[in-house]
């Protein structure tokens, strides 16, 4: 799969959220970048919440992934699939515990069409407490200079 050093992108990331009976659904749009770097491929965003940038940076290596969020919101979830792993949410009040354990970590980059996908299923627990099941969905393609 080749990619270029470093590739402008708009980015498409869709959110859906199981929790007992009930589904919800997030999506936002914005521009990054994607490139590769040791082998791990890196899909880097920024998003606007509540009139704050939060810098959005995705990590996909083979079974595993990493998702780091920075700015007003500070958010560490790692991957691995089957497997549980330990993460972080900041807020405010303090430190958040988070648990995750991915069912389904896919990537892929067609080079031609110049455009691309990271899905992420996975069981989020915080401070212990299961928090549902997500679905996220993030589709990219080369933004035009």
């Amino acid at each position: 799969m080749s990619v270029p050093s470093e590739m402008p992108v708009k980015v498409q990331v869709k959110t859906i959220i199981h929790s007992g009976n009930s589904k919800e659904e997030y999506q936002l749009e914005g521009s990054g970048r994607y490139f590769i770097k040791n082998n791990a491929y890196f899909l880097q965003y920024e998003e606007i919440m509540e009139d704050q940038r939060v810098k959005t940076i995705v990590k996909v290596a083979g079974n595993e992934a990493l998702i780091l969020r920075s700015g007003p919101l500070k958010m560490r979830l790692p991957f691995r699939l089957h497997t549980k792993q330990q993460g972080s949410y900041e807020i405010a009040a303090g430190t958040l515990e988070i648990e995750t354990r991915a069912n389904r970590i896919d990537h892929s980059f067609n080079q031609d069409l110049r455009k691309g996908s990271v899905e992420l299923l996975y069981d989020l627990s915080v401070q212990g407490s299961r928090a549902g099941t997500y679905h996220l969905e993030i589709i990219f393609e080369e933004e035009e200079q």
